[in-house]
């Protein structure tokens, strides 16, 4: 054994072969990958996420409200995902009101900070929509 943490020596080995297949991967900043990813119409949403699918279950936008909870009490750590499910919701019909009491309430199990960066980053998006 080389002493070498198993997890560490699997990153090197990663970014390795990332700098090998391209150069710049450096200069690469995940902020904004949400913007590649076009805005679902909420009748296309409706169809593969919602009633569509299951005609008795939820609707979209509870299943998208539910995603956001679950990232929100995940740390709010996957930005992009946080930011294309705000843009989603706000798509699908959900007010600003519900989207703040989503985040809200998962900092009763996330905690201040993960409510508070959650709701950081949907407001970058709620302000975003509103001056579009």
């Amino acid at each position: 054994m080389s002493g070498q943490n198993p997890f560490e020596a699997m990153m090197k080995m990663s970014r390795e072969w990332a700098t090998s297949m391209n150069v710049d991967m450096d200069a690469i900043a995940p902020k904004g990958f949400e913007n590649l990813w076009p805005t679902m119409s909420a009748e296309a949403m409706e169809m593969f996420f919602g009633k569509g699918s299951n005609p008795e279950g939820l609707d979209a936008k509870t299943r998208l409200m539910l995603t956001l909870a679950g990232l929100t009490v995940l740390g709010a750590q996957a930005e992009s995902q946080i930011r294309l499910t705000v843009r989603h919701l706000v798509e699908a019909g959900a007010s600003k009101q519900e989207i703040a009491e989503v985040i809200a309430q998962m900092g009763m199990f996330a905690g201040v900070p993960a409510m508070s960066k959650a709701m950081e980053l949907a407001t970058e998006v709620l302000d975003k929509d509103e001056s579009a």
